[in-house]
């Protein structure tokens, strides 16, 4: 089997992951948690980073560091993993959804501003894999509104907008370090600004809201989403590894471009915008109209070929979670619908091999081409 991802992991990950051990500092309070997100920060071009237990975690923490709650609404793409809207609604707050471009598959920036009101407190930009939502743009009508911009660069790590590096764009930036990501920790997230009271605040919220002065007297409810040294060891070895991992999915991603182009039944990714290059955190495609094939049985027949896969996020609004909650009532979102049902990603993990892609290829040419 192929598998859709496995991570890379031939740094210093095992000396630091020793180094932990041997000076017994393994919880959060080890030095490599530090190390990792002031280096991290630097690295983004942040002031301050506050690493944390995962990415989910990361956004939960941000809209509430923000002062983001009741009656307040927070923009957002319709097309995202649960996470981002799950942010939203546990503060409170009330998601408001936009569908995506067809084919960026990030968030159509054209389609906010009318979904600005008096409630609206912020808009949640999503990188979505590979490709980065358009900034310059959502910054601008950020600005103009008096609007927060949370963006999460979970699936953005060492991708470029503009020449500046996603997670320094808005307000406050999310990261995720789960297994699939360009760096990984296992679990484990970050979050970075460059304003030093919502740093504090979110330094606070993942640590349970303790107190300097009198520790476990609490005037807020936290979360213990703090990040062990072991992870933090782990993410430290990857960082260092980061502009080679991010060359390493370019070259994947355009050896599948390569190999796949004259399948005419599929959407390929964008390799570039007049504004970024693709990173390729996932290698995503999306059977056109005229193929008969459900996304379900290609992913089938793959399987059974020894070929890993996994489908494209689902909706937001079309989510039984919320749809239970009464949220979405009636919205249509045509893009994310179409995408999440004819999308799939392909096996991309930081290890394959040249040899692993051209047998999915060439697996997928015969599938698709008896169809």
């Amino acid at each position: 089997m192929i598998p859709v991802n496995e991570p890379l992991l031939d740094g210093n990950e095992k000396k630091y992951l020793i180094e932990c051990i041997e000076t017994g500092w393994i919880s959060s309070e080890g030095p490599f948690v530090k190390k990792f997100e002031d280096e991290l920060a630097a690295h983004i071009g942040r002031k301050f980073g506050i690493a944390v237990s995962n990415g989910s975690a990361a956004l939960e923490v941000a809209v509430v560091a923000l002062g983001i709650g009741p009656g307040d609404e927070v923009i957002m793409p319709a097309f995202t993993i649960i996470s981002c809207a799950a942010a939203v609604i546990k503060a409170g707050a009330t998601p408001v959804l936009v569908d995506c471009d067809p084919f960026l598959w990030t968030m159509d920036v054209g389609q906010v501003e009318e979904k600005i009101t008096r409630r609206t407190k912020a808009i949640m930009a999503v990188h979505i894999y590979g490709l980065p939502v358009d900034m310059g743009p959502l910054l601008k009508l950020a600005g103009e509104n008096d609007l927060f911009v949370i963006e999460d660069a979970a699936e953005a790590i060492g991708l470029v907008y503009r020449g500046g590096a996603c997670g320094s764009f808005g307000d406050i930036s999310t990261f995720s370090f789960y297994g699939n990501k360009h760096i990984t920790t296992g679990e484990g997230g970050m979050i970075v600004t460059d304003d030093e009271r919502i740093a504090e605040s979110c330094r606070s919220f993942r640590n349970l809201c303790f107190q300097k002065e009198k520790r476990f007297y609490h005037e807020q409810l936290g979360w213990n989403y703090r990040m062990t040294n072991l992870q933090a060891a782990l993410g430290v070895a990857q960082l260092e590894k980061l502009q080679l991992h991010t060359a390493c999915k370019q070259k994947m991603g355009n050896l599948y471009n390569g190999l796949l182009e004259k399948i005419v039944g599929i959407q390929l990714p964008i390799p570039e915008t007049d504004y970024a290059k693709n990173i390729y955190w996932v290698y995503g495609v999306v059977l056109k109209d005229s193929i008969s094939l459900s996304v379900e049985k290609v992913m089938e027949m793959l399987g059974f070929k020894g070929v890993g896969t996994r489908p494209f996020f689902w909706p937001m609004h079309e989510q039984p979670v919320f749809q239970r909650r009464g949220l979405f009532v009636n919205e249509k979102y045509p893009v994310a619908e179409r995408i999440a049902r004819r999308g799939f990603y392909l096996p991309s993990g930081m290890a394959i091999s040249g040899q692993q892609i051209h047998t999915v290829c060439e697996t997928l040419t015969k599938i698709m081409g008896g169809e």
